[in-house]
């Protein structure tokens, strides 16, 4: 498990591409027959990706954590962004096909990943947090996530949001979880562009073309910075810092937060017209 530690406004402002990535960016975490771990000081937030092949693969405990295993003292938001897939949990097996979630809480003794096929596995996104309590093991689908439609083709940013796990959804101790569908012809995402110092924030991109690239934006607003993103990599947001993006084609992509609160609509705005 990759160690990420924290980063001050300051120190961001002066970095260069190539540390902006290595601090922020997470790449190459979704490798067929393997599990990628990065651990950040954000909130002490855990990024994870798991390609499970013909086998299964198991959430084993991590030094880092000091605990007797992986969940004795945290939750785990899971969702599938490839193939037909299973999460078993304590011998409960939970079948995820794409774009599917499972939340396991506080207590989850053994957790193994296993896909249907291996030629066509399961793909594994992972956000784990601290916890105080016990929520119970929980699966939502698609459908099940209540779909929001947002935006407007006239400003290209036409999208529908899908909560899972979440104050109305899903119940975690303080995980926030879900995804964004942008629709053909749409690339702009998170606008207008907001921050929330009260939650940390990761994204994850997938459904993107390897041809192109999304330009996720961060930094402080009278500071802006962006880093270039292709499939199926991630990039952890402070919470002091702005997250929103622009694709060269449209894409989905997953947000997670934790920290103070659950409250999604919980943003300072950071109009458009006052960035720099």
């Amino acid at each position: 498990m990759e160690i990420r530690f924290q980063n001050s406004p300051l120190e961001t402002s002066k970095m260069s591409t190539t540390e902006l990535r290595t601090n922020f960016l997470i790449q190459d975490f979704m490798q067929q027959n393997q599990m990628h771990l990065v651990y950040s000081h954000y909130d002490r937030m855990i990024v994870g990706g798991v390609v499970p092949g013909k086998d299964k693969i198991e959430l084993k405990n991590e030094s880092e954590l000091k605990a007797n295993y992986f969940l004795e003292r945290r939750e785990l938001g899971i969702i599938n962004v490839g193939g037909t897939g299973t999460v078993s949990a304590d011998g409960m097996e939970y079948e995820l096909e794409k774009l599917e979630c499972v939340y396991l809480g506080k207590g989850t003794q053994q957790v193994f990943f296993s896909s249907k096929e291996a030629s066509a596995p399961a793909l594994f996104y992972l956000l784990s947090t601290p916890a105080h309590q016990t929520y119970p093991n929980q699966k939502m689908t698609k459908a099940g996530a209540a779909p929001v439609q947002l935006g407007d083709l006239a400003t290209s940013n036409k999208r529908t949001i899908y909560k899972y796990i979440h104050n109305d959804g899903l119940q975690s101790c303080q995980l926030v979880m879900g995804l964004t569908i942008l629709e053909q012809g749409s690339v702009w995402n998170s606008v207008p562009p907001h921050t929330h110092t009260r939650r940390m924030e990761a994204y994850f991109y997938f459904d993107m073309d390897p041809a192109h690239r999304v330009m996720h934006f961060m930094g402080e607003p009278q500071e802006t910075r962006y880093i270039v993103i292709g499939n199926n990599e991630a990039v952890l947001s402070a919470p002091w810092s702005m997250h929103f993006g622009v694709g060269t084609a449209n894409y989905g992509f997953i947000w997670g937060m934790a920290g103070e609160n659950k409250e999604f609509t919980d943003m300072d705005p950071a109009p458009i017209a006052t960035l720099k």
